[in-house]
């Protein structure tokens, strides 16, 4: 049988880890980062964001190709809202969660509803079958393109599966929810193979992926540190120490062990999320760390001559303009290397999304136009924040970074941008799981 993958923009590690799932049962398979389809085959579409359901060019893909006689099958972190997913694309089915194994049986009996882990419409109603079970970590090697070297995401190729779960409970995240709070780690053999096989395919760079990178191998949500460096020496020995990245950790989840591997294996990068700094944020958040936390572990970093970088949120239901205030203090204070910043997006399924379906639109800062100094500017309250934030780290970065008209009106312009896909989803939450638009 032939299927075909889409995997709109990027190639996730995802879609190619399913596309050598169906490869090793004997299936013809191609994977594309473009909307397009060969007449026939079984599409798989490889779905991340919110956003993918909303996007013209897959909706039409889903339309022509059903229409021409082709099956489709949706899977990736969307399925957590199959609903939603069903009644935007009307694809043939969802794969629900873990889809490795599912997704073998689908494509070889099709739809059923003996079938776990999946979703589809019968009639007018959508039918959601019983949860498949974790999938096992033993699994052949990815499908891997040969254009793999010419991705980027945040610097790497592409993001290698060490581990599944966190021990997190965060309001805004979706891993602990689709994988679970169980650290579920792959053989170290296993994860060195795939390494391998990407560097032959030319990959450039690998990052660590599992959420919270020191935690491979790691028993009860105690650090592995010993695990962990091997795991990073054996992946530079094939890659080189300055082609492995292992950005995301969490500031409570590092040794002096952990950060001394970082400094000898890695580019010597560390990505910390977060936030916000305030502890009132933070609990809203359910981030399970403080503000002290977060400077001690930039302060262990630097002690290691690490490069650190953060993410912030903000708009968050919630947040008052002396929380937003706190972060910026925290940032200037902190002087931190690189800084992300993003206003609060409900993800379906998380406990942010329930927060959101519940907050009146005249107390989200989603929605609550922003009378401050950026009024005439026409933003809503998050996009003003994200905006003032963005340019506010540029004036604390160890080397500090001129706000130009062109540095200006890209930061305005990322920050309209998210505020209107957040909108956006937010109406889809509205349309299937509230009472109002």
């Amino acid at each position: 049988m032939h299927i075909g993958i889409v995997s709109p923009g990027i190639y996730t590690y995802g879609a190619m880890l399913i596309g050598g799932v169906l490869r090793a049962a004997g299936h013809e398979v191609a994977i594309s980062r473009a909307a397009e389809a060969s007449a026939g085959e079984v599409l798989l579409l490889s779905l991340f964001s919110t956003q993918h359901l909303l996007d013209p060019a897959i909706r039409d893909l889903v339309r022509t190709h059903r229409a021409s006689g082709g099956v489709v099958y949706v899977g990736g972190p969307v399925s957590a809202a199959p609903e939603m997913v069903i009644g935007e694309l009307a694809p043939d089915a969802v794969v629900v969660g873990e889809g490795e194994e599912t997704i073998l049986r689908l494509v070889d009996e099709g739809v059923s509803p003996g079938l776990p882990g999946i979703a589809y419409r019968d009639d007018d109603t959508v039918v959601v079958t019983d949860p498949a079970p974790p999938a096992s970590l033993d699994r052949p090697l990815p499908l891997i393109p040969p254009d793999i070297g010419s991705q980027s995401i945040r610097g790497a190729s592409a993001y290698i599966e060490t581990h599944r779960g966190c021990i997190g409970g965060c309001t805004f995240c979706q891993v602990p929810r689709f994988f679970g709070r169980t650290i579920r780690s792959r053989s170290l053999d296993d994860v060195i193979a795939e390494v391998k096989a990407f560097k032959e395919m030319g990959a450039t760079r690998l990052s660590v992926s599992g959420g919270t990178g020191s935690l491979y191998a790691s028993r009860d949500g105690t650090v592995n540190a010993g695990a962990f460096v091997e795991l990073l020496a054996r992946m530079a020995e094939v890659m080189g120490p300055r082609n492995i990245s292992s950005p995301d950790i969490r500031v409570d989840c590092i040794t002096d062990e952990v950060l001394e591997a970082i400094r000898r294996y890695t580019i010597g990068w560390v990505f910390f999320g977060v936030e916000s700094g305030s502890d009132r944020v933070l609990r809203l958040m359910g981030k399970g760390a403080k503000v002290r936390q977060v400077e001690d572990a930039v302060a262990a970093c630097r002690e290691h001559g690490l490069k650190v970088a953060g993410s912030f949120i903000v708009g968050y239901p919630g947040e008052t303009e002396k929380d937003y205030e706190k972060t910026k203090d925290l940032i200037a204070s902190l002087c931190l290397d690189d800084v992300f910043v993003s206003s609060a997006e409900p993800i379906p399924r998380t406990p942010l999304a329930d927060l959101v379906l519940t907050t009146p639109r005249e107390k989200n800062p989603a929605f609550v136009p922003h009378t401050g100094e950026y009024r005439p500017l026409h933003l809503t309250e998050s996009e003003a924040r994200c905006f003032d934030l963005m340019m506010h780290a540029d004036m604390f970065r160890p080397q500090m970074r001129l706000v130009t008209d062109e540095v200006y009106n890209t930061y305005l312009g990322e920050a309209r941008t998210q505020g209107a896909d957040i909108r956006a989803a937010t109406g889809l939450l509205f349309r299937y799981y509230g009472t109002r638009e």
